[in-house]
């Protein structure tokens, strides 16, 4: 089941800026991921699907009811932090969340409690005078307290220092293992790579991939980088054509794409050569999606 979904979504504000015909279909429990720099449309598409500001075409839906129509019906199953934090004039974060329990109709306040302590949040801080990341925090137990089927988290880690960036996610990974369905955007790849079951791509306003993470952890190939202590052997290594995708003649090393099956005969091959070190060139989300724009980019030059 969809339990998110956004059709041809485009919300144009004009001279390039806004969003165009995004498409994105989100499955009940499933952790998704949303990356791009800032200005890329991510918050601009949360708004959309929080039926917070009206698209100019195409439609996003969260169970099947259209956000803009029925945003008040649609928040009640979702948990939101926004990126940029307003919080009502009230004193304390006490009272803040007293009020949001108070709005959901939650009287057992132990699971947000819990949060409080493990993202170590003084909630008797003046509210208005907090700093940046005493208000993420603030915000990040709001949204987690009602237990809310969907979470949508617009770079909810933003003013975190990195003890409590890892608090936070590992509280994500939590809910993500209940069931809960989340879409949470960020511009740091590391973050949704280590929590998210598939992540999608926005750059100046447009969806350019959605790709599953089994995709990036379980490619069928591997890159090793190879230096020698001598040219003779890096020439020589040359020649056994495996598939070199980096080549510095300057240092005698190779970097080459082999698959699986074939890494025991090269570690063999290489026992007849001089070799300085080995070692695994990691494959990332971040250089899987460069490789996408970089594609991308080509193919307009050749339009």
């Amino acid at each position: 089941m969809d339990i998110i979904e956004i059709q041809n979504l485009t919300k144009d504000y004009g001279e390039g800026r806004g969003i165009f015909d995004i498409n994105l279909k989100i499955k009940k429990g499933e952790m998704v991921g949303f990356v791009g720099t800032n200005g890329s449309g991510k918050t601009t598409t949360i708004r959309c699907l929080m039926g917070f500001i009206k698209p100019t075409s195409g439609n996003a839906y969260v169970k099947g009811l259209e956000t803009w129509k029925n945003a008040s019906e649609v928040a009640k199953s979702i948990g939101y932090v926004p990126g940029e934090i307003a919080f009502p004039d009230l004193p304390t974060g006490t009272a803040f969340l007293k009020s949001q329990a108070e709005y959901f109709k939650i009287k057992d306040m132990s699971y947000a409690n819990s949060l409080i302590e493990k993202l170590q949040l003084d909630t008797e801080a003046n509210l208005k005078r907090m700093s940046k990341g005493m208000k993420q925090k603030t915000a990040l137990v709001a949204a987690l307290m009602n237990n809310a089927e969907i979470l949508i988290l617009d770079e909810p880690t933003t003013g975190l220092d990195p003890l409590m960036r890892k608090s936070f996610l590992d509280i994500v990974k939590e809910e993500h293992k209940k069931g809960r369905t989340i879409f949470m955007s960020s511009h740091m790849f590391n973050e949704v790579e280590e929590t998210c079951d598939k992540v999608a791509l926005i750059s100046d306003g447009h969806l350019i991939d959605v790709v599953d993470m089994d995709k990036i952890k379980n490619r069928p190939s591997k890159d090793f980088k190879i230096e020698f202590n001598n040219v003779d052997d890096y020439s020589r290594f040359k020649n056994l054509k495996y598939k070199i995708i980096r080549d510095q003649e300057k240092y005698s090393q190779v970097t080459i794409n082999i698959k699986h099956k074939d890494i025991n005969k090269l570690f063999k091959d290489l026992k007849n050569f001089d070799v300085k070190f080995i070692s695994e060139v990691k494959y990332t989300l971040e250089k899987y999606f460069r490789e996408v724009l970089a594609k991308q980019k080509e193919g307009k030059k050749n339009v």
